[in-house]
């Protein structure tokens, strides 16, 4: 009988622990299924298992900001070998702030691979635009896909000289 009470009070507060946990990027779980997601079109690119928008590596067509300083342009990074496959990130700088980041490559290998990006990407790409730098926290359950795209982005800022 001990036994059991033992056992329950475990579970209990392991139970307890799980759900006060706070999670790395501060959102939900539901609130990230809740993110648009935008999946790549339905075209011959899909039959490879990957789609990717060609890219020069730190390409960039960099102009003068309006007097609003700092660089302007669209900045490719490098494109980071995961585990899984390659993963290469590209954004936007307006007057020296990152406006956009947009996957260009991601793993598409497997549809384990789609589900689990087109979940992850979308945050990664919120938290770019808000952190404003490539110090950004790792989705649950991406690690590999953050990992890439957190060396990626940092190439692609390197380029674009900001953050």
């Amino acid at each position: 009988m001990r036994k059991i009470a033992v056992a329950i009070a475990s579970t209990i507060c392991g139970l307890v622990l799980l759900f006060t946990y706070p999670t790395s990027t501060g959102q939900s779980v539901a609130a990230a299924a809740a993110l648009p997601v935008a999946l790549p079109p339905n075209d011959s690119s899909l039959s490879s298992g990957r789609v990717s928008t060609p890219a020069p590596e730190a390409s960039n067509t960099t102009s003068s900001g309006s007097g609003t300083g700092g660089a302007s342009g669209t900045f490719a990074g490098s494109t980071s070998n995961t585990r899984y496959g390659p993963v290469q990130v590209q954004i936007s700088v307006t007057g020296g702030k990152i406006t956009a980041a947009t996957a260009l490559q991601v793993p598409q290998e497997s549809s384990r691979d789609v589900r689990i990006n087109s979940q992850a990407v979308p945050i990664l790409n919120q938290e770019t635009v808000q952190a404003q730098n490539a110090q950004i926290d790792t989705v649950s359950g991406a690690t590999y896909t953050s990992d890439g795209y957190i060396k990626s982005l940092q190439s692609a800022i390197d380029a674009a000289h900001v953050g």
